[in-house]
C-alpha cells in the first residue's frame, strides 16, 4: 500500500521566501503523526523552464514531473504571495498546464501571504474561484498571513496560529485513513 502524498505548490518568485517557509511549516505540521509523504514544488525553481513554455507537450521532464505530482496528490496545498490583489503570474502560468479534470474532488488548502491586510480576501476572491474551476474540494479554512506576522520563519500571532492549526486539522482529516499513525 502506498503512502498518501501531500504536494505543496509555492507560487513565490523568490527561492527563499516567507510564503515557502510558511508552506514548509504547515506541511510539517500536517505530517506529524502520519505516514504521508510530502513534496514541495517551487515555481521559483522552475521559472527558467516554465516561463517560455507554451504547451504542455513541450515541457521538459522536470516540469512534466511537477505537473504530474500536482495532479496525483492526495492533498494539495497551494501558497502564493499576493501581487496586485492576486496570486503570482508564474503560479498561474504553472496552474494553466494542469489537466482540468485531474483535480476534481481533490482536497486543496489555500494559503496566501501579502504586505497588507488589504489583500486578506485574495484567498476567497482569487484562489478559491481558481480551484472551483477545477471542481477541487477546497478546505473550509483558508489562510492569509501578512508578511509582518512571519518573523524568523514563524507565525507567533495567536489568532493566526489558531487558523493555521484549524487548516492543519482539516487537512489531516482529508488524508486517506491509512496515513494516520495507529
Amino acid at each position: 500500500m502506498s503512502h498518501p502524498r501531500i504536494v505543496g505548490l509555492s507560487g513565490s518568485l523568490s527561492a527563499i521566501s516567507r510564503t515557502r517557509t510558511l508552506l514548509d511549516g504547515i506541511i510539517g505540521q500536517i505530517r506529524t503523526g502520519s505516514d504521508a509523504g510530502a513534496q514541495i514544488i517551487d515555481v521559483a525553481e522552475l521559472g527558467a523552464a516554465l516561463g517560455p513554455l507554451r504547451s504542455r507537450d513541450q515541457a521538459p521532464p522536470e516540469l512534466e514531473a511537477a505537473f504530474r505530482a500536482v495532479e496525483a496528490a492526495d492533498l494539495l496545498l497551494v501558497a502564493s504571495p499576493t501581487y496586485k490583489g492576486s496570486y503570482s503570474g508564474l503560479f498561474k502560468h504553472f496552474i494553466d498546464f494542469i489537466d482540468y479534470k485531474a483535480l476534481v474532488g481533490r482536497p486543496v488548502g489555500l494559503i496566501a501571504t501579502g504586505g497588507s491586510d488589504r489583500h486578506a480576501l485574495v484567498v476567497e476572491h482569487q484562489l478559491r474561484p481558481l480551484f472551483a474551476f477545477f471542481v477541487a474540494r477546497t478546505l473550509p479554512t483558508a489562510l492569509f498571513v501578512p508578511d509582518r506576522a512571519i518573523v524568523d520563519g514563524r507565525v507567533d500571532d495567536p489568532l493566526l496560529r489558531q487558523r493555521i492549526d484549524q487548516l492543519v486539522e482539516e487537512a489531516r482529516l482529508v488524508l486517506p485513513a491509512r496515513a494516520l499513525a495507529a
